[in-house]
């Protein structure tokens, strides 16, 4: 173990990032319950999508093309909840007295409180950038839409920002003080509109004007092949092709110590998950949120002869998500990290013989 440490030492961060899921096109057709229910026996679930990466992946899947609509898990839901743009879930919450009053869907930053907008007016706004080891805030100086400010994000950077505690919202502050600026969208918004899984995932691709309800079970989407692979609402007694999706990221619910964990992986799947980048992070998160422990172990680990944290899969720690406190040079004994399976859900030093829930990865890096 010592060994793989000092590799780290003279390796390089890798900018590439592992596929975390595997989409497999289904043609049979099928309403969209029965759809679901195909792709929960066979695979994971009906598909997510989180970004334009996997939409293309989604499309390059769809191997017949004489298709021109599939299913896809996003459906709407009775309920509307405020969420980040990024995917993470909306835990702080800063909105000034009066707010939100429920007639809008989107949220500007204004004198360093949040208040509800409609998406459609034009604001400046901040996306969250980065440069392979931090996060860091970018202004943009034009005005457009919140969805449109979204996929500028998006295409050109990372997402419309997340503001997730008094900090990063003190952050984005100084940023609108430093840009005079008096009001920017932020990447909170609420639809009802939720992914099979329970994945977090708040990335959207309708076609314009949709979705548009145009009868009253219009509750569930399909891809338009024939139209860039944009979305529609369709009702769920339509019977299309569907695509599942198979996730690289599997939660076990055995409480063992990190050496058992390791071990299971390796026997059983490839590995312990490294976390080396803001979208695998994510797909963390929504793999934890089912944990039975309050924190899941990760493959990273703790060398005290070097005074190194590195991922067992060889990589260096480049990308970090230490929850304050945690992650320091300065372990005495044997340690390992982990990721909290509530809050905000940053990673912690534990001890390797604690007992916890754990992720393997089924991908070879």
């Amino acid at each position: 173990m010592e060994q793989t440490s000092m590799f780290l030492l003279i390796a390089l961060c890798s900018v590439s990032e592992c596929v975390q899921r595997q989409y497999h096109f289904i043609n049979e057709m099928k309403n969209w319950t029965e759809a679901q229910r195909y792709c929960r026996e066979k695979y994971t679930d009906l598909a997510t999508v989180d970004n334009m990466n996997d939409m293309n992946e989604l499309k390059k899947s769809v191997n017949d093309g004489n298709v021109q609509y599939v299913w896809i898990g996003l459906q709407n839901t009775s309920c509307k909840k405020w969420q980040w743009s990024s995917g993470e879930p909306a835990l702080y919450l800063n909105w000034a007295t009066g707010q939100p009053k429920g007639r809008d869907n989107c949220a500007v930053m204004k004198n360093g409180e949040w208040h509800e907008c409609s998406c459609d007016k034009k604001q400046t706004f901040i996306c969250n950038s980065s440069n392979n080891v931090n996060t860091t805030l970018v202004f943009v100086n034009q005005t457009m839409n919140w969805r449109d400010a979204q996929s500028y994000c998006r295409q050109n950077h990372i997402d419309l920002v997340s503001v997730r505690n008094q900090t990063e919202n003190q952050q984005v502050e100084k940023i609108m003080n430093d840009s005079w600026t008096s009001d920017v969208w932020i990447g909170l918004f609420r639809d009802s509109w939720q992914w099979s899984d329970q994945s977090n995932s708040s990335f959207r691709y309708w076609k314009s004007g949709e979705p548009n309800h145009a009868s009253a079970d219009e509750n569930f989407t399909t891809v338009n092949l024939k139209a860039q692979g944009q979305w529609i609402d369709s009702s769920y007694t339509n019977n299309y092709s569907f695509v599942c999706h198979e996730d690289k990221l599997i939660l076990i619910k055995d409480n063992l110590t990190w050496s058992e964990a390791l071990r299971h992986c390796r026997q059983n799947h490839m590995d312990l998950v490294s976390v080396h980048s803001v979208k695998i992070q994510r797909r963390v998160m929504n793999v934890v949120k089912r944990a039975s422990t309050a924190a899941v172990w990760l493959g990273l680990r703790h060398s005290h002869i070097l005074g190194i944290w590195f991922w067992v899969s060889g990589r260096t720690v480049c990308y970090q998500n230490w929850a304050p406190g945690n992650g320091t040079s300065e372990e005495d004994t044997m340690r390992s990290g982990a990721v909290q399976s509530g809050g905000d859900q940053r990673w912690i030093s534990r001890p390797e013989t604690d007992k916890l829930n754990f992720i393997c990865r089924n991908d070879r890096e």
